[in-house]
Order: structure tokens, then sequence, then C-alpha cells
């Protein structure tokens, strides 16, 4: 991957009133987003979650119990929705109608939850969305008064018209889901960052704690990510890691890095040295 542009932070507001991720008009202290899926099992999923920091945490209607199965296992007895911010997904859905039905049973099943992530998937090899299927869901459901949290792809032009539909997030990829590839085209992401004026969240592609970090430095209001904690050695050690790359990649970028140059700088002054 080539190297980072060069970017400073939009606002004047530093690290000290940069405290909190606002999705939704609901503030987050954590800015990492975690899936539950992929883990041994419900206890694993804890406790990488707690070791993460993550305040949010997404579930997949279709593959995962939260209720829909009174004899199976329920994850929210794990992951209490007092405690956490339940974000729904429509993972597995390959057309709007399925994902808006999706959002709509998950509705039901947390009380009139509104806030859910958006993904239509265009094939099952890539897992790229289908960007004409995402935006025909997303406009049913902001008006059916969803908060809609929207995974596509990091095309800036699309990022900005699921903004303009409503969306209160917009989450472009990093690289493929479950590639850990990491941010594959920098220059799309900040593109977008910079013409947006809701949070955007890299969404699918992180690998590993730089990756993360990457992305922060880049001015992405988050990180969303799953199989990269999931599918480590250690979950719950990369879980802690995913949560200090976020934290140190949201300072970098606030701090605003130094200019890159091709030559030598000289890390003590010059002028006035005895010869």
């Amino acid at each position: 991957m080539s190297a980072l542009p060069n970017v400073e932070h939009r606002g004047d507001a530093g690290a000290s009133t940069d405290r909190t991720l606002t999705v939704a008009g609901v503030e987050y202290r954590s800015r990492l987003l975690l899936g539950t899926g992929k883990y041994r099992d419900f206890e694993e999923t804890r406790a990488a979650i707690e070791a993460s920091g993550a305040e949010i945490v997404t579930v997949a209607i279709r593959r995962t119990n939260i209720g829909q199965d009174p004899g199976e296992p329920n994850l929210l007895d794990h992951l209490p929705p007092g405690r956490f911010t339940i974000l729904p997904n429509t993972a597995g859905c390959y057309d709007a109608g399925s994902a808006v039905r999706t959002c709509r049973l998950a509705r039901e099943l947390l009380d009139g939850h509104r806030l859910v992530k958006l993904e239509v998937l265009g094939d099952r090899k890539t897992l790229y969305p289908d960007v004409a299927q995402t935006l025909e869901a997303a406009e049913t459901l902001v008006e059916d008064g969803f908060d809609v949290m929207v995974y596509t792809n990091d095309d800036p032009v699309i990022a900005k018209r699921l903004e303009e539909i409503g969306c209160c997030s917009v989450m472009p990829l990093a690289a493929p889901i479950g590639s850990g590839l990491g941010v594959c085209n920098p220059y799309n992401i900040l593109t977008i960052i910079e013409n947006a004026s809701v949070p955007i969240l890299v969404d699918a592609g992180v690998g590993t704690a730089s990756d993360a970090a990457i992305a922060m430095e880049l001015g992405c209001d988050g990180v969303l990510m799953n199989t990269a904690i999931a599918a480590a050695r250690d979950p719950v050690l990369m879980a802690s890691a995913m949560r200090k790359a976020v934290e140190a990649g949201r300072e970098a970028f606030l701090a605003g890095r130094m200019p890159r140059r091709r030559y030598a700088s000289a890390s003590s002054p010059l002028d006035g040295t005895f010869v």
C-alpha cells in the first residue's frame, strides 16, 4: 500500500473536547464497534468485547438468537442491552426486501429499537455490497423511522448519496469483509471523510491493530470489526490491542502529523552552534 496522505482534522476541537462518538444523537466513549460472530462461544464473545471497551455491538439477526428461538442460547444473556447498544445488522441479505424485513424483525425483538446496521451484499464470493439494493433499502428504512448505519463500498459519490438519503452514519469498507487486507484505498476513504457531515466508520477489512490506527489517522470517526479479533490466535488480547490502536490513531489524527520530507531534518537546531 502506498504511503498515507498528510491529513488535517476537521474543525477546531482538540483532543480534550474529542472524547465521544455521537451516533443518532447518542454519545459513546469508545470509537471501536465490534461484531459478535465467529467466536468459539458466547463466553469468548463477552470477554473479547469487554477487553475492547466497545459499547456498540453488532448482531446478525439472521444468524444469531436474540429471542426469536426461545429454546436456544440467547446472546443477550451475555451482552445485556442495558449495558451495550445492540446494533442489529442485515448480514446475509442479498436484496433490499429481505434487509428491510430483517430490520423490522429486529425492531420487534428489541422493543422498538431503531438503530440498525444495513448491509445488502452483491455476491457470495467477494461480499461486496450491492449498491443499488443498498440505496433502495436505505430509503425505505429511513422513511420507516430507522436510524441507519450503512455498509457500502469506498465510492465517495455513493457515500454522499447515502448521507443525503438520511443515514446517520456511513461505513465504507477498507477491504473485502473478512480479508484482513487493511485500508486498501486511503485516498477514497479520505475523500469520503472530507465531504461528510455524518460519522464515517471504516467497516470490514481490518486485520490487525496497525490497520485500525491507519483508519483513525485518516480521520475516521470509528472502526467496526469482527474477524480481525474473532479469528486471532488470542481474541481477547487482540481486542485489547485494537482498543489501544483506535485510541492512538485518533489522538495522532488530532495532533496532526509532521509533513513527509525527502531528506533529513535535524532534530536539534543547527543555528548558533559552536564550531
